[in-house]
């Protein structure tokens, strides 16, 4: 009879009238009525049964209990509470279920369980209390509710916040009123040392700060402490740093101190600057005035020999440059009367380095003399050897400021040096090995003074750091000579001025390539992304056909901006679907070698057959210096990518480029019989032979042969053994360049829209070759020791059959095969370990693909240079497919 009893409830309800016996399934049976607040059928199922409700389960170990809370399911959660749940039961992150009704909000549940005496007191494992809960989500309602309860407003968690720093952070400005009104401490420190103050300011919480200032927080500055001023500076808050300004306006001088910190970008100082200054614009002379007193006593500092230089070289161009923006982007004239102050600093520390520069060259002059060598500088510049000089004087011992009439300090504020005297002389019984310890640890301290006065100069004066650089060249080429690494630090004016880098241009030279390019990229993208950015902006898109690919990429690059392009470039090609860095490089590669069609007739294969030269009759295309224009910029483009092209010119065109002067070597690329009939020339006395030349040759002029004079009255000035270097050089010139002119500055103003003139000089005309076109042979061991695998291993029989393949390969299908997984057809400079695309190195990596069948063909992810091979049962089916996949599948994407 209770069976049938039980049954016909059962068919009644729906559902099993009875809980199962296990605590585990009788938790998971009620947890959906939990969930929905089905109290009665909850409290009909634990009534009659052994149900614990303490059971704890899932894998946040929690019991009904926290499940009700977590939903709002009051009833259930009173039901449990009745059945004798436990109130403070935690899970296994330390919440009870008052944490729960606190984190969610959920006013009645939170009610219920403050009635049960649930201990408002107890914390997480991350410390947190549910006011906490309460104060970080905002809920001050309920915060209200479980004050009631609490004796401790200012409880504090595992890192001693209270709910008032919460509160703060998270901007809440309710909660933080009812915490005041409650007692909560204004000034609480947790275990950092901030305040609430601190917390709003991190976050930029403007009212908060308000509020908490009017309810006098205090706003103190400490020693080696971080303060809510710079807090505000470093998530550039430019709001709440005026608040903290308005309150206080002695913090200004704090705010510049930020300047010297890091960790601080510029652009977030500026950002914090220029809002003030919309604020209030006479705070720019402050901020000016200030930047030029803080740079002149870092300048001065460094050059205090016994300083550590790194960090205060940083600060010191840091400063300047922060400075120098800040000064140039003002839109409105600024009125100088009220920089008369910033002027004077600046002035103190360039008479200062002016100074060093001048004591320096007097000393060496003396230097030179007391050891009978030759004293001229110009002896220095010519003998001195790359090198880095370290001091080895004595730490105890103090040194000097070099002297300046416009400044002074006393003694107890500068280090002074023994041996040197303090009206800046070095005395008699100074050993020359001190003296040139001294000179050499200052060198790159003076370099670093020197690189801000080139920065200040910038935007107002070039011609004062033109005329100082030349006043001083022979100590500058000491500095760089002695130490070249701080052509890379400090000496990026040079690469402005041309006049200057001419004089440095050979220690540049013989510095290591790498470096080089290193240094070019640094420059080169210093105000943009330094990576290449694939993204689908369409001002970044470039859309081509591929059957006209030329003249639609012609057509459309008329249309885009170079910046856009900078900063990052996508392709697509009609009708197909693939994007990404692997269409990129392939629209590179095939427009390179679409550029030297001979249809377009810009480009002539060299006498070598390999390279190509400028097309002197280029002008049979009426359209050829557009059309050189556009080669420029491809290249230009390709190589502020770091795109590798299928194409290589002769040296004389790279010279060109380079604006190095052509040689009668250079003329063997388009006439070889010629090159060698200058090289006789050059090798023979002359004067006998009666040659009877002049300074003219005969050139073809649109079909006309004319005669060309190579310097004026050329004709009338015969050529002997005195002047045949100049003849040949003349005749060099014309045939390579002068035949050429209007193309090469056609594509040189393409390709200085992307790369400027003083970067690419960096080079010669070999590396420059490396840069653009990478090695042009194939390594096959370098390939295979940079290759990835996904599923397979090296020791797998397809893997070993594959290279076994490769090894077989003529060059021309290995090109192919490169081509086919990384959509280029060369390896970049550095070997295949610098596979990949602008600064983002991706490895050549072959994926195991199950073989379905045999027909089933090798493809390519060329945008991550994935090979993506079948696992093929032998060697000859592996042959065969992978060159079906080549011949048919080198080019064109699309989405499977």
């Amino acid at each position: 009879m209770e069976f049938l009893q039980r049954l016909a409830a059962s068919m009644k309800r729906g559902r099993s009238v009875a809980l199962p016996s296990d605590n585990r399934e009788a938790f998971y049976f009620l947890m959906p009525m939990v969930i929905s607040d089905s109290y009665r059928s909850v409290g009909d199922l634990l009534n009659g049964s052994s149900y614990d409700v303490n059971y704890t389960c899932g894998r946040a170990q929690r019991t009904l209990l926290h499940i009700a809370a977590n939903c709002d399911s009051v009833n259930c959660l009173g039901l449990f509470l009745k059945k004798g749940a436990t109130v403070n039961l935690q899970d296994i992150s330390g919440c009870t279920p008052l944490h729960l009704a606190a984190r969610n909000g959920q006013k009645r549940c939170l009610t219920k369980l403050v009635e049960h005496k649930s201990d408002i007191n107890i914390k997480n494992k991350e410390g947190l209390t549910a006011i906490h809960w309460l104060a970080v989500n905002g809920r001050a309602e309920l915060l209200q509710t479980l004050l009631l309860h609490i004796k401790d407003v200012d409880i504090e968690d595992a890192q001693g916040q209270t709910a008032l720093h919460v509160s703060c952070r998270n901007g809440h400005i309710k909660t933080l009123q009812t915490l005041l009104e409650k007692g909560a401490s204004i000034n609480k420190t947790n275990q950092k040392g901030w305040t609430p103050l601190h917390f709003a300011c991190s976050h930029g919480q403007h009212e908060i700060v308000d509020i908490l200032l009017k309810r006098k927080a205090l706003l103190t500055i400490e020693p080696n402490k971080t303060s809510p001023l710079k807090l505000c500076v470093k998530g550039g808050y430019g709001e709440t740093c005026e608040l903290l300004l308005h309150h206080d306006p002695r913090l200004l001088s704090h705010l510049l101190q930020t300047v010297q910190d890091q960790s601080i970008n510029e652009d977030t100082i500026l950002k914090v600057f220029n809002f003030l200054i919309t604020q209030d614009s006479s705070v720019i002379y402050k901020l000016l005035n200030g930047l030029a007193e803080q740079a002149s006593l870092i300048g001065h500092h460094l050059l205090s020999i016994s300083t550590e230089s790194e960090t205060d070289s940083k600060n010191l161009l840091k400063c300047v440059r922060i400075y120098n923006k800040l000064l140039s982007s003002q839109v409105i004239g600024l009125d100088s009367s009220f920089l008369q102050t910033a002027k004077q600093q600046y002035d103190t520390l360039w008479q200062l380095l002016e100074d060093w520069l001048i004591l320096i060259h007097t000393e060496l002059n003396k230097d030179g003399e007391s050891t009978g060598e030759d004293s001229s500088i110009s002896q220095y510049c010519s003998s001195a050897k790359p090198q880095t000089v370290h001091s080895n004087h004595d730490t105890n011992t103090t040194n000097i400021l070099a002297p300046t009439d416009s400044f002074t300090l006393s003694n107890n504020d500068v280090p002074w040096c023994s041996g040197i005297k303090e009206n800046g002389e070095i005395s008699a019984d100074c050993e020359p090995s001190k003296i040139q310890d001294v000179i050499g640890s200052a060198f790159p301290k003076i370099s670093a003074v020197i690189h801000a006065f080139y920065i200040c100069c910038l935007n107002n004066s070039p011609s004062r750091f033109m005329e100082f650089c030349l006043k001083h060249l022979p100590i500058l080429q000491i500095l760089v000579n002695r130490n070249p690494q701080i052509i890379f630090q400090h000496f990026h004016f040079l690469l402005e001025c041309p006049d200057l880098m001419c004089h440095f241009q050979s220690v540049i030279h013989s510095q290591p390539f790498q470096q080089r390019k290193d240094w070019f990229y640094e420059n080169l993208k210093q105000d943009t992304d330094t990576t290449t950015n694939i993204t689908e902006e369409d001002k970044n898109i470039v859309t081509v056909n591929r059957e006209q690919i030329f003249n639609s990429s012609c057509d459309i690059m008329l249309l885009k901006k170079p910046e856009d392009l900078k900063h990052s470039i996508a392709v697509r090609f009609n009708g197909e679907e693939g994007m990404g860095h692997g269409v990129v490089r392939e629209w590179f590669d095939v427009l390179s070698r679409e550029i030297l069609n001979p249809d377009y007739a810009l480009f002539t294969q060299s006498a070598d057959g390999c390279t190509f030269q400028p097309n002197s009759n280029s002008s049979i295309n009426p359209d050829h210096l557009s059309y050189f224009r556009f080669a420029g910029q491809i290249l230009g483009l390709a190589l502020y990518h770091k795109m590798i092209l299928n194409v290589y010119f002769t040296r004389s065109f790279y010279k060109h480029i380079l604006g190095i002067r052509v040689n009668y070597t250079d003329v063997a690329s388009i006439d070889p019989e010629y090159a060698k009939n200058l090289q006789w020339i050059l090798d023979h006395n002359i004067d006998e032979l009666g040659l009877d030349l002049s300074f003219s040759m005969e050139t073809d002029v649109f079909g006309v042969m004319q005669e060309v004079e190579l310097l004026s009255g050329g004709k009338d000035i015969s050529v002997t053994e005195l002047n045949k270097k100049q003849y040949v050089q003349l005749v060099t010139e014309l045939r390579m360049t002068r035949a050429i002119k209007p193309q090469i500055d056609s594509f040189l103003s393409g390709f200085h829209d992307y790369i400027p003139y003083g970067l690419v000089q960096l080079f010669n005309e070999y590396e420059l070759e490396i840069l653009l076109s990478g090695s042009p042979e194939i390594d096959l061991d370098d390939w295979r020791k940079n290759t990835v695998y996904t599923g397979f291993t090296e020791d797998t029989p397809l893997i070993q059959w594959f290279w076994q393949i490769l090894s077989d390969m003529t060059h021309e299908d290995r090109v192919l095969l490169l081509q086919f997984v990384t959509g280029s057809s060369r390896v970049p400079y550095g070997g295949f370990a610098n596979l990949g695309s602008g600064d983002v190195t991706q490895s050549f990596t072959i994926s195991y693909v199950a073989a379905t069948t045999e027909i089933l063909l090798p493809t390519a992810s060329t945008c991550i240079n994935l090979l993506k091979l079948p696992n093929y049962e032998s060697k000859q089916v592996l042959k065969k497919n992978l060159m079906i996949a080549l011949e048919c599948g080198s080019q064109g994407y699309g989405l499977i």
